[in-house]
């Protein structure tokens, strides 16, 4: 865990940052024999109080100065073990605090490096720079829509009139029904009425409506006529 962060240091604060490096580690190095060492005499110190307690059980009504003796060490050594466990949390306490230290450090070294590396990314740019550059492009873009209306002025067709295309329509129409004339001599009616005015045309319809209706009044007497027989 303590030698995790250290690479960072060597590529910010230079000599420095390695002295501090080699300081930090160095420091870690030493707490950490002393934190197995202790280890060590933890483990010690209980198998002696185990070994004395077994001593005063035996003894407990055989020979009760024995036991009483073994259960006198066993206090001391239960009283050292106490002692050595302080200790252990003391070491522990401090590797973990320069850990943080130069945690905090080479996280600081590294912010600092990136505030460097963007105000040199940024140079001279500010924002007035950068408002004075999105004007000229657009001065640019609105130069470049000129032009390209300049070039094509007159080359586009003038908007479509509606009148000229219904008189276009109705010329065809006329040439389609001279056609059919010459043809047959007669005109179709269907053909006569697409050809009139819009009034006139209904006034036709009107008409062939009229003759439609005639004929079924007709053929309606005739079968009355029919059924009387």
């Amino acid at each position: 865990m303590a030698s995790g962060g250290w690479g960072w240091g060597s590529l910010f604060g230079g000599a420095s940052a390695a002295k501090s490096k080699d300081s930090a580690k160095n420091a870690i190095l030493g707490l950490r024999g002393t934190l197995d060492m202790l280890t060590k005499r933890e483990k010690h110190l209980q198998n002696q109080m185990d070994e004395q307690d077994a001593i005063a059980r035996k003894n407990v009504n055989t020979n009760k100065a024995v036991a009483k003796a073994a259960l006198r060490r066993k206090k001391n050594y239960e009283h050292q073990l106490e002692q050595t466990s302080a200790q252990m949390l003391t070491v522990e306490r401090e590797i973990s605090s320069i850990e943080t230290a130069n945690i905090n450090k080479e996280t600081l070294d590294s912010m600092k490096a990136a505030q460097k590396a963007m105000k040199d990314i940024h140079g001279n740019l500010t924002i007035e720079t950068v408002d004075q550059t999105m004007e000229d492009l657009r001065e640019q873009h609105a130069i470049g829509d000129e032009i390209a209306e300049a070039l094509t002025q007159g080359n586009l067709g003038q908007a479509v009139d509606e009148d000229e295309l219904d008189e276009e329509l109705a010329e065809l129409q006329q040439e389609e029904l001279d056609n059919k004339m010459l043809k047959t001599g007669t005109v179709p009616v269907s053909d006569q009425i697409h050809s009139l005015p819009n009034a006139a045309a209904g006034e036709l319809r009107g008409n062939k409506h009229t003759v439609e209706e005639d004929d079924e009044e007709e053929e309606l007497r005739k079968l009355q006529a029919e059924m009387a027989m």
